[in-house]
C-alpha cells in the first residue's frame, strides 16, 4: 500500500510539473505568435527581426505586473525543462521504439532551460535582452576545427526537427496527447485545428532557421545564422512576406493554445 501511495504521489507531482511547464510554454508561443502577427503589419512598433523569445521576455518585463509574471514564467519554463528530463529518464529505460525519443526530449529540455535562465537574468538586469542565441552558437561552432561541418550537421538536425513537426501536424499524431477528449465535441474540433496549424507553423519556422544555419555553414559566416527573429525577417522580405508572417503568427498562437488544451485534457506523466 505504501509503495502504491508513493507511486501515485510521484505521478501527481510529475503531472503538476508538466502542467506548469506546458502552461508557461503556451504563454511564450501565444505571445510570440501575437508579436509576429503585429510585426507583419507593423502594428505597435513591432518588427520581424526582433520577434523571438527574448522579445516575449522583454514585453513581460516591461508590463505593469512584470516583476511577478516574469519569475512565474521562468519557474514554469524550468518545470517544463524538468519534465522533459523525466521523459529522457523513462525513454532511456525503454528497450523499444521510445528510446530514440530521449534525444529529442533532451534537446527540448536544454532549449527551455536556456530560456528560463534568460528570464531569470532579465529580472536582475536593466535594459532589454536583444541577443541572438543562434548567431552566438554559430559563432562558437565556427571558431572550432571543422566548424563549418559541425554547423552544417546542426543545420541538418534542425531541418529534421522541422520536417518532423510538419509531419506530426499533418498526420494528426498529436491527437494521442489528449486521451480523454470527446472526439465529437467542440473541444475536439479546437484540438484538431490548433494542433495541426500549430505544429505545421512551428515546423516551417524550424526549417527556415535550418536554411539560415546551413547558409552560415557554407559561407563560414555566423552573421547569416539566426533565431526566429532572423527567420521571420527572411520570410517578410519574400513575395507576399507580410501575409506569410501573419499566417505563421496565427499558427504559433494556435500552438500556444494547443499547449493549454494539453494541460486541460492530457494524462500527463513521465512517459
Amino acid at each position: 500500500m505504501t509503495t502504491l501511495t508513493t507511486a501515485v504521489s510521484e505521478r501527481n507531482g510529475i503531472k503538476r510539473i508538466a502542467q506548469a511547464g506546458l502552461t508557461a510554454k503556451g504563454i511564450v508561443y501565444l505571445l510570440l505568435g501575437a508579436i509576429a502577427f503585429m510585426a507583419a503589419f507593423e502594428m505597435g512598433g513591432q518588427s520581424a527581426e526582433n520577434t523571438d523569445k527574448s522579445a516575449v521576455l522583454n514585453i513581460l518585463k516591461e508590463s505593469s505586473a512584470g516583476k511577478w509574471i516574469l519569475p512565474l514564467l521562468a519557474i514554469g519554463l524550468l518545470c517544463y525543462s524538468t519534465w522533459r528530463m523525466v521523459q529522457v529518464y523513462h525513454a532511456a529505460k525503454d528497450e523499444g521504439r521510445k528510446k530514440w525519443k530521449g534525444l529529442r526530449y533532451f534537446l527540448s529540455s536544454v532549449i527551455y532551460f536556456s530560456v528560463a535562465v534568460s528570464a531569470f537574468r532579465m529580472l536582475f538586469s536593466s535594459g532589454k535582452n536583444n541577443g541572438d542565441n543562434q548567431q552566438q552558437f554559430a559563432s562558437e561552432l565556427l571558431s572550432k576545427p571543422g566548424g563549418e561541418w559541425l554547423l552544417g550537421i546542426t543545420a541538418l538536425i534542425i531541418a529534421g526537427t522541422g520536417f518532423y513537426q510538419v509531419y506530426y501536424g499533418l498526420s494528426e499524431k498529436y491527437k494521442k496527447h489528449v486521451q480523454k477528449l470527446n472526439l465529437h465535441g467542440k473541444a475536439s474540433s479546437l484540438l484538431l485545428t490548433s494542433g495541426k496549424v500549430g505544429y505545421v507553423a512551428r515546423g516551417i519556422v524550424w526549417l527556415v532557421i535550418a536554411f539560415l544555419t546551413l547558409k552560415a555553414a557554407i559561407h563560414a559566416s555566423s552573421a547569416e545564422a539566426g533565431d526566429t527573429g532572423k527567420a521571420f525577417s527572411f520570410l517578410e522580405n519574400s513575395p507576399f512576406g507580410s501575409y506569410i508572417l501573419a499566417a505563421l503568427g496565427v499558427g504559433l498562437m494556435a500552438y500556444g493554445l494547443f499547449n493549454f488544451i494539453r494541460v486541460r485534457y492530457e494524462e500527463l506523466e513521465g512517459t
